[in-house]
């Protein structure tokens, strides 16, 4: 493409195609963003609607947001949008194996977001609105798959579009001849800059019957090249299990408040520090972590490096919950280069993530329809990003997930395995106590598919569900799973039901 070039204040490069707003144009070039374009007012918003047959709801941005002036967005219109120089010759351009530019553009996207580390911005008003007509070619959609998925997904595709139709095969032939694209280039990181003033950071850690592993993480804390100004301790073990003693405020340079939690869940006991925070950011910890002495300082310098709100670290697993900072310092060579891509997160976890405590209050907490099931973090991750806040992947600060047996809030969550008079009702149960079919998957689970994706997607969640159900298996347990079946199919129905009970409450954070 014959890209024009603008050299920005900073002295940085940038690649344009169109008339954009230079101005604006500069100001973005100093924050988190690699690729800007104002596609979504110009007829691109949700095209390539069949990324549902590969990502179904695991993809936070299959959907583009709405009403929103600037947010993650993969749909670039190839004839107005900006890039970095250095990011267009990283990533080699766009990949003309295609009929159409504009599946090039998309391909270029989807890639770099998802595999390349890059981070694609929808800004509105950066280039004019106008009315764009394009059409996608079935072997183009099919090229697309074959390009940036493994085969099996285009197969799957042709079954979900029409097995029969003689279009689809066709495009699926003439598509095959392409191979997986190689996506080991990775926008390298930016250099992280020192940091600047003297940002207040509140350190949170929810914890329930693991006081020795919340003494070793409050010692990793005290041994922290930035400190934090303070670290909130909710500790939810029952009375008669636990040692007050252990908790000595006086042990440690900064402020820690311990408070006993008399509520259930971690969603709650994360509320409950949130309002105890005096910091600028918040940083999110689980209780069964390690981390190194530049964790914090690395989160912040990562924030203020890309001018952003929100990050999400590097979850490291152990082996077993003897592992020490030695142990993760091995596992972080082996990864070797592989860990160093920072671009949007698609994931969030609560053992290891950095918020300005501006979007925190923005978001009011976390939703405690979660409490006593799963899929909390990424809500609070994906509710984020729908404020318009990118939040990074931080390759730079690492934890060490010990992971142990015992212990934790997934205690109380473990209850709804159990089905008639043993088993404790789970919060997400309201007032329609699960009897004797046990739903499945978690109707947290089945909550977030309801509060974040569309129907379509959760179709698409169903089929793919009951199809992993009967295939993940050995062949000699087929038989069995198939007369299983409609018992699974009520589990499933039952999980809908708390999920769309959830939904008629709506979040909530007390």
């Amino acid at each position: 493409m014959n890209l024009k070039t603008y050299k920005a204040s900073n002295g940085d490069a940038i690649l344009y195609n169109g008339e954009p707003d230079f101005k604006l144009l500069d100001q973005l070039v100093m924050a988190e963003g690699d690729i800007w374009h104002s596609s979504l007012s110009q007829g691109f918003k949700n095209v390539f609607p069949e990324i549902v047959y590969q990502t179904a709801v695991y993809f936070w941005y299959a959907n583009d947001f709405n009403n929103l002036d600037h947010c993650v967005s993969w749909r670039i219109n190839p004839h107005q949008f900006a890039i970095r120089k250095s990011v267009w010759e990283k990533l080699g351009g766009f990949d003309l194996d295609y009929e159409n530019i504009v599946t090039s553009a998309l391909d270029f996207g989807f890639n770099g977001l998802r595999y390349q580390g890059a981070v694609p911005l929808y800004v509105n008003h950066l280039f004019p609105p106008q009315t764009n007509q394009f059409h996608i070619s079935l072997k183009d959609i099919y090229t697309f798959y074959f390009k940036s998925f493994k085969p099996n997904h285009a197969f799957y595709m042709l079954l979900r579009r029409g097995i029969f139709k003689f279009r689809e095969w066709k495009a699926y032939n003439s598509a095959k001849q392409f191979n997986l694209k190689d996506k080991s280039k990775i926008v390298a990181p930016r250099k992280l800059k020192a940091i600047k003033g003297k940002p207040k950071v509140s350190y949170i850690i929810p914890t329930m019957l693991r006081q020795d592993y919340t003494l070793n993480l409050l010692s990793d804390l005290e041994n922290q090249t930035y400190k934090p100004l303070e670290v909130i301790v909710v500790d939810a073990t029952p009375e008669e299990k636990r040692n007050a003693s252990l908790y000595n405020s006086e042990d440690y340079s900064f402020n820690v408040k311990f408070k006993w939690q008399t509520t259930k869940g971690s969603c709650r006991a994360r509320n409950e520090a949130i309002d105890l925070c005096e910091g600028d950011y918040i940083v999110f910890g689980d209780d069964d972590i390690r981390i190194q002495p530049e964790f914090i300082e690395n989160h912040i310098r990562l924030l203020q490096t890309y001018k952003a709100e929100a990050c999400n670290g590097l979850d490291v697993r152990a082996d077993h919950q003897k592992q020490t900072l030695k142990n993760l310092d091995n596992k972080l060579e082996i990864l070797g280069d592989k860990r160093w891509k920072v671009g949007a997160a698609q994931a969030f976890s609560n053992a290891n993530s950095c918020v300005s405590s501006r979007v925190v209050e923005q978001l009011v907490g976390n939703d405690i329809n979660y409490d006593g099931g799963y899929g909390e973090d990424s809500d609070f991750g994906l509710s984020i990003t729908k404020l318009g806040v990118t939040v990074l992947h931080n390759p730079f600060s690492v934890n060490l997930h010990l992971k142990p047996p015992v212990g934790g809030y997934r205690i109380w969550g473990n209850q709804s395995k159990i089905t008639g008079k043993q088993r404790k009702k789970q919060p997400w149960e309201l007032y329609e106590p699960v009897k004797w079919i046990t739903p499945k998957p978690s109707p947290t689970i089945m909550y977030q598919c309801y509060k974040h994706f569309t129907k379509r997607q959760r179709r698409e969640y169903k089929i793919k569900y009951f199809i992993n159900y009967l295939t993940k298996s050995k062949r000699l347990e087929l038989p069995f799973k198939i007369l299983k079946l409609p018992y699974r199919l009520l589990q499933f129905k039952k999980s809908q039901f708390y999920a769309k009970k959830l939904m008629a409450l709506g979040k909530r954070t007390k």
